[in-house]
Parts: structure tokens; C-alpha cells; sequence
């Protein structure tokens, strides 16, 4: 076993662990690691395309009021609202940040900034690099990085555990797959930014690599995880691989239509059409399909179409060029002369570890951003181009402060004992046995599929019930789970092992608190309980690991500026 330490440790190699580890090297007395399962330029944030959401031009008309008023209402009011206004206030400032580092943003005639409509936004307010959006953020944030000389990398390493002793951070357990090593980092403090867990839905937007494993070590390893049961389908997956078609490609102008040609938004939000927010399209797209106006498709993947025909190829060449990339390459499908075959698809975790304002848990010297926090911005429903910019804002937040605690600590906290790693490590490598019998990506297979089928766009009491005993039967598969491939170089065979365990405790603590939750808000469309209830539901859901399933709680959302009224599209 090889010790290495670092003051600082950032976990996750996106949108908000660059821009973490960033802000915390900026101190160059402060010793960084950051460290990710992939290489650091092939993290999901790379596929981000249509744009971050940042008040620009109040000159103009927008407002950090009306900003947070359109977030807190797309939240179906669960968001907690101080955390909203530091949030449209933080994002203009990573914008401009961005634009100095050389992001190629798009420009308008004036050559100011360009920004476009999305959905459940009263303003043009989605900053933009035509199509590529988190892919021209990634690749700036990352050339930004290399002035830091103080930062190290560890590229392709599979962080297994996060310790913990006395309620305070001690390092973490790392398996690089590219030496087979087995590393114990210690540090002084943490930041989580290792992305969602969508990999839990069979239809789904996200990479292969998306398996909530940040999440859920944090999750076994004692802090809480918030709002799980919310998860946002995305209106526009490609059928049938899934691939994110941007929200971008309906606020340049496309139209959703089914099977007779209708603009069928006019009877779901007819103020909004395809500008409404996220969960109410995708709501709107199932009964479509449900009713028999969608088309069929492949594996029971039946859609209805984005259609871009209209705009004409200059638009579409100059603003959307990644999505006709993909139609082509991927469908065979040019969008210049046919439309677009779409169904909702799994998309972003609303929930996720619970944090403060400033991204700090419970725990000393963890802090988490991006996807895999929860600091309540979202609530219910998160509002398209809030994500990337939510990613920037507290990435920074979490970095700077991490820095200044690591600062303030002086001496490491005390190394485990090193039976204790030694466990661990025997752990990850002792699935190598003879007798185990059951497959992962079948495990993976089944639990997509119930997922899929019963924790979807709708849910009900007895689908909910039927999901949970899946799960659990799967839950008692996992020390069978048979590795083939007994090397420790790039064991894909191990990964995949490691990664529907973690896969099956979150998907768990979805259920049980979708299960719980005996309302409908926001993402959380409960057929049997079809509206929402203030009174018993106006409140944050808390998980807690024991080794009988997921403990729940409940704390308030913070209300600050604008009580709950009816949400009207």
C-alpha cells in the first residue's frame, strides 16, 4: 500500500471539481489532489450543450429577482430560497470569469454576449457556445488548471471509500486502475464533485460512468442524502441510444409534435409550449405516447419528434451543429430534412448529499458541489441552464473555502490504522473467488429495467413497492457477483462490480423516498396522489444509512421571499 497526502482533495474531475480545485490552488501554499475515475477531459460535464443560466443584461429587462423567481417557481417551491438568490447573484460573475479565461462564448450583432430562451425562464438568459456549451467550459476550466503548479492529478483512480474518524475527514482509498495500485490519500479536507447516479435508468442521457459512486460513499460512510426521490427526466433523449438532444434545440424555435403532426404543448402549458419547464414536457410527452399519438419505436421505446425543419439550415449550422452531428452519425437523420425521434430520458439528480449554503456537510471538512451536493437550489424541478452554472458558482464557493480550512488546520488528522485500510483493500480485491456466480451487467440490466418501468416520469404506490423489492433482491446478489478477470490494471469486470453496488443503495434511497412521499411536486408525479400538498410535504427529505435500509427525516425548505401559490404554465 502506497500513503500519499495532500491538504486539499477534490473528488471529481467536471464543471464543479475543476472550478474547485481551481479556486482552492489559487492559494499556492495549499497542497491540491484532484482526482477522478476517468481522465480529467472525459468527465460528463463535457456533454453539457445548450447553455448556462446567468443574469447579464438587467438594462434589458432581466433581474436577479425575476431569475430566482423562475428557478423558485420550476422548483415546484422546494428549493430553499437564500441558497436561489446567492445563486443569481454568484452566476454573472463566473460568466464574465469564463469569458476572461477564454471561453468562445456566442455573440450577439453587438458582440456582447449572446444568450437564448429556456425552458421555464421569462428571459433569454441561457449563456451559450453554440451547442457545446460544457464542453468549451470544461475545456477552458482544465487549460486553466495547468498554471497551477501546485495541484497533482490522479487520473483513471477509483476513490472505494472516505474516511472518517470522530466525525472528521482523514483521506481516502484509491484503486488506480492504471497500475493496479491500491493508494491510501490522506487530507485535511474534501470536496465531492463526482456527478450523479443515472446510470440507474436504462434510458438515460448520461455516460456510462455516471454511477453515483461520490454519493454513495459519502451516503455508507455516515452524512445524509436530500431530496433523492426527485430525479429530472430530459424531454428530448435521442431514441433509442438516449443521447441528450439540448434544451436548446426548443429555445432556438423547435416544435414537439406527435403522430398527427400537432404541436401538442398547446393543451399541456399553452403559454409556455415547448418552453415549459422540464418535468411538465416530459409529463406531456408520456400521455402522448400513452394515448397512442407517439410513434413506435424500438424495445417499446416508442417517441413522438422535435422538429427543426423550420429554422432553416443556417440556423441549425450555426447554433446547433453538435445536435445535427449526432442525428446523422447516430440515426441516420439529417434535422435540416426530418425531424427528430425523442422520448423523456433520465437526466439529473435534484438530490443528493446534504450540504449548508456554502457546500459544507455535516462533517469536518467535507464539502460537495455540482450534482453530487444538494444544496437546495433545485428543488423539485430543476429549471434547463441552472445546472452548468450551479456546477461554477458553488465549485468556487466549496474551493475557497476548503482552502482557507485546510489553511487554518496545520497537522494531517491522524492516519487510520493501517488494519483498516488493509480491509478495505481486501474489500475491493477479495471478490476475486471461484464460487460466485452472479453477473453485474445483468444485476445493472434488471435494475434499469425496473427503474425504468416503475420510478419513471410517473409513479405509483405499487410500482414503487414492486422497484423496492427488486431492489432488494438484487442488494442480496451483490457478494455473489462473480469477477472474471482476476488482474488489478484497468479491471473493468471489478469496476462494473463496484459500481452496481453503489448504483443499488442509491436507487434505494429513491424509492423509499419517492415511496414516502404521498404527493406530486415537481419531477415526483405520483398517479395515485396526484397533487401537491403544502401542508404534509413542504419539506426536505433526509436519508440515513443503516444496514437495513435507508432511515428518513424531514427539515424545512427555507422560505424567504415568495410563499408557495398554484404553479401555472
Amino acid at each position: 500500500m502506497t500513503t500519499k497526502k495532500h491538504d486539499v482533495i477534490v473528488l471529481g474531475s467536471g464543471l464543479a471539481g475543476l472550478r474547485a480545485a481551481i479556486e482552492a490552488a489559487k492559494n499556492p501554499e495549499i497542497d491540491v489532489g484532484i482526482i477522478s475515475k476517468v481522465q480529467l477531459m472525459r468527465s460528463h460535464s463535457v456533454c453539457a450543450e445548450g447553455g448556462t443560466a446567468a443574469v447579464l443584461n438587467p438594462e434589458e429587462g432581466d433581474s436577479f429577482e425575476l431569475h430566482a423567481w423562475d428557478t423558485i417557481r420550476g422548483a415546484d417551491f422546494l428549493c430553499d430560497q437564500d441558497v436561489v438568490m446567492r445563486f443569481v447573484q454568484e452566476s454573472p460573475k463566473e460568466i464574465m470569469l469564463l469569458d476572461h479565461w477564454g471561453v468562445p462564448w456566442s455573440r450577439r450583432p453587438d458582440k456582447r454576449i449572446a444568450q437564448r430562451p429556456f425552458g421555464g425562464h421569462t428571459y433569454n438568459r441561457a449563456v451559450f457556445a453554440a451547442d457545446k456549451t460544457g464542453f468549451f467550459e470544461m475545456q477552458t476550466l482544465y487549460d486553466t488548471l495547468q498554471k497551477y503548479p501546485n495541484v497533482s492529478r490522479y487520473d483513471e483512480c477509483y476513490v472505494t471509500a472516505i474516511l472518517i474518524k470522530d466525525n472528521q475527514f482523514t483521506g481516502v482509498t484509491v484503486w488506480d486502475l492504471s497500475s493496479g495500485d491500491f493508494l491510501f490519500i490522506q487530507g485535511k479536507a474534501l470536496v465531492i464533485a463526482s456527478g450523479g447516479a443515472c446510470r440507474m435508468f436504462g434510458f438515460t442521457t448520461y455516460s456510462l460512468t455516471a454511477t453515483g459512486d461520490g454519493i454513495a460513499m459519502a451516503y455508507r460512510a455516515g452524512l445524509s442524502l436530500k431530496d433523492t426521490e426527485f430525479v429530472q427526466f430530459h424531454p428530448t433523449g435521442l431514441v433509442p441510444s438516449g443521447i441528450l438532444i439540448t434544451e436548446a434545440a426548443r429555445g432556438e424555435g423547435g416544435y414537439l409534435r406527435n403522430n398527427k403532426e400537432e404541436r401538442f404543448m398547446e393543451k399541456y402549458a399553452a403559454s409556455k409550449m415547448e418552453l415549459a419547464p422540464r418535468d411538465i414536457i416530459a409529463r406531456a410527452e408520456m400521455i402522448e405516447i400513452e394515448e397512442g399519438r407517439g410513434f413506435e419505436g424500438p424495445d417499446g421505446l416508442d417517441y413522438v419528434y422535435v422538429d427543426l425543419r423550420h429554422l432553416g439550415a443556417d440556423k441549425i449550422n450555426e447554433r446547433l451543429p453538435l445536435i445535427r452531428e449526432v442525428a446523422i452519425k447516430f440515426n441516420f437523420i439529417d434535422p435540416i430534412y426530418a425531424p427528430i425521434p425523442i422520448r423523456p430520458a433520465a437526466h439529473y439528480f435534484m438530490g443528493g448529499i446534504h450540504t449548508d449554503i456554502d457546500g459544507k456537510t455535516p462533517v469536518e471538512g467535507i464539502w460537495a458541489a455540482g450534482e453530487a451536493a444538494c444544496i437546495s437550489l433545485h428543488g423539485a424541478n430543476r429549471l434547463g441552464s441552472n445546472s452548468t452554472a450551479e456546477c461554477l458558482v458553488w465549485g468556487k464557493i466549496a474551493g475557497d473555502k476548503v482552502a482557507e480550512y485546510a489553511s487554518k488546520q496545520g497537522a494531517f488528522p491522524d492516519v487510520p490504522a493501517e488494519t483498516e485500510i488493509k480491509d478495505e483493500e481486501n474489500r475491493i480485491f477479495g471478490r476475486f473467488s471461484a464460487d460466485a456466480k452472479e453477473s453485474a451487467y445483468e444485476m445493472r440490466h434488471e435494475l434499469q429495467k425496473i427503474m425504468d418501468s416503475e420510478v419513471g416520469v410517473f409513479r405509483t404506490g405499487q410500482g414503487l413497492e414492486k422497484a423496492l423489492k427488486k431492489v432488494k433482491e438484487l442488494e442480496q446478489k451483490v457478494p455473489a457477483i462473480q469477477v472474471r478477470d482476476q488482474g488489478r490494471i484497468y479491471n473493468t469486470d471489478l469496476l462494473s462490480a463496484l459500481e452496481i453496488d453503489n448504483l443499488l443503495d442509491l436507487a434505494e434511497v429513491v424509492v423509499v423516498g419517492a415511496l414516502a412521499r404521498t404527493e406530486s411536486r415537481g419531477a415526483h408525479s405520483r398517479r395515485d396522489f396526484p397533487q401537491r400538498d403544502d401542508e404534509n410535504w413542504l419539506k426536505h427529505t433526509l436519508a440515513h444509512y443503516t444496514a437495513e435500509g435507508p432511515k428518513l427525516e424531514y427539515i424545512p425548505v427555507a422560505i424567504t421571499m415568495w410563499r408557495p401559490v398554484e404553479r401555472k404554465y
